[in-house]
């Protein structure tokens, strides 16, 4: 969480609209501009994320156990349920995490494969992505044949 709280400060910049984002020319690609973008909308998805978090463990600690046996079985399974979406959280936010991280070293929205540009429009579409939409192919193709193997 190297980035989380330092992002916060250096946050000082012009709010900007997706459009405007995507009007800016090729060759601004990750400046400070759309950094700043970027690091506002990691940092507001993890602040909801965070309190959906909170509120949720709230809810599984306020539980009251059901003394009818028809009943325990359904609450088990909702239990069940409720700490697999929080799994599925946590490991959003980690990977939130590491993308406020990524932008504090200046290595967001490059892919981790190839080293190209991520694209914007992708970044919009999946703000924690670490691959370009051709080392993603690969990916799920390799995943695909050691499935079948």
């Amino acid at each position: 969480m190297l980035c989380y709280n330092y992002c916060i400060q250096l946050a000082v910049h012009t709010p900007m609209t997706e459009t405007e984002l995507l009007a800016l020319p090729a060759d601004a690609y990750m400046n400070e501009t759309q950094q700043g973008f970027f690091r506002d909308l990691l940092l507001h998805q993890r602040a909801d994320l965070q309190a959906r978090i909170d509120d949720e463990f709230q809810q599984l600690r306020e539980q009251e156990p059901n003394s009818d046996p028809s009943d325990v079985g359904t609450a088990e399974e909702q239990r069940q349920w409720q700490l697999r979406l929080l799994e599925r959280e946590k490991k959003l936010l980690d990977k939130i995490d590491d993308s406020l991280d990524a932008l504090a070293r200046g290595e967001y929205g490059w892919c981790a494969e190839t080293g190209e540009p991520i694209g914007l429009k992708r970044l919009l579409l999946r703000p924690t992505t670490t691959l370009c939409i051709e080392a993603k192919e690969r990916q799920e193709q390799r995943e695909k044949h050691q499935r079948t193997a």
